[in-house]
């Protein structure tokens, strides 16, 4: 048991957990102008904070006020004085710390809460300041790789990749998918398909597109045009969802069987 309390890791240093504490909420511009200040290991002193009260009205809430004036920072346009608006509604709170050894301090207890807002004085120049930084971060940086290969195999598209470029969200609604599977085929010569089609349907009177299209290794909607020329697809009965020869095709097949 005495090693266990004895393992910093395991333990929590309580020895400022009643000093008070103030938490604050800053503007994101506040906080890096205090970071980039600790980081060039300039004065700890980065900003004064300015405590009025009014005695005669002691008891009034609005007697007390909190002020913030910048010590200075390198961010030209960022406002030096702040207001504090303190809350006295909030959830109770503690902090704590924690070294890159892992061992866990306790630093105090938040008695005092603060949102920290420019002077009025200041609200417009801090708001041009925030739309500028808006309109900064929209701008998309673009860089220009410049290639060994002149031959271009880089930037030709290859098979099974077309339907995964597109260039908006609009094109991705109207581009079909492309299957993998019809970007291999290649297309026969029409005469050559028809003759091959003739002696499948020697073989057996029905097929369905699925067969046919293993049989000939051809698009599907290639074959569907050929098969709308020779063909009657089948809607219902006991052939339902085939394709069978046109009786006139019927004929002409049988009779060169004969021969």
């Amino acid at each position: 048991m005495e090693d266990d309390y004895g393992n910093d890791s395991t333990t929590v240093d309580t020895a400022k957990a009643e000093r008070s504490v103030w938490l604050m909420k800053c503007p994101p511009v506040v906080s890096k102008a205090w970071e980039s200040s600790a980081a060039a290991a300039e004065s700890p002193s980065v900003a004064k904070v300015v405590v009025s009260l009014d005695p005669l009205r002691a008891e009034d809430p609005s007697a007390l006020q909190f002020t913030m004036e910048m010590a200075g920072s390198e961010v030209v346009q960022m406002p030096k004085g702040y207001s504090l608006n303190m809350f006295k509604d909030f959830v109770p709170m503690c902090v704590f710390s924690e070294t890159n050894q892992g061992r866990v301090a306790m630093e105090g207890k938040v008695e005092h809460k603060f949102d920290m807002k420019p002077h009025h004085a200041n609200i417009e120049e801090y708001r041009k300041m925030c739309r500028e930084r808006t309109s900064k971060s929209m701008v998309k940086t673009r860089q220009i790789q410049v290639i060994d290969n002149d031959r271009g195999v880089h930037m030709r598209p290859m098979p099974g990749m077309m339907g995964l470029i597109t260039s908006n969200n609009k094109d991705k609604k109207k581009a079909a998918p492309v299957k993998g599977s019809d970007v291999k085929r290649t297309r026969r010569d029409r005469g050559e398909l028809e003759d091959i089609m003739f002696k499948l349907f020697e073989r057996q009177p029905n097929w369905a597109l699925k067969q046919l299209v293993q049989e000939t290794d051809q698009p599907a909607q290639f074959l569907k045009e050929i098969l709308n020329e020779l063909c009657v697809y089948n809607k219902r009965g006991t052939n339902q969802g085939t394709y069978e020869l046109k009786p006139e095709y019927k004929k002409s097949v049988e009779d060169t069987g004969a021969e």
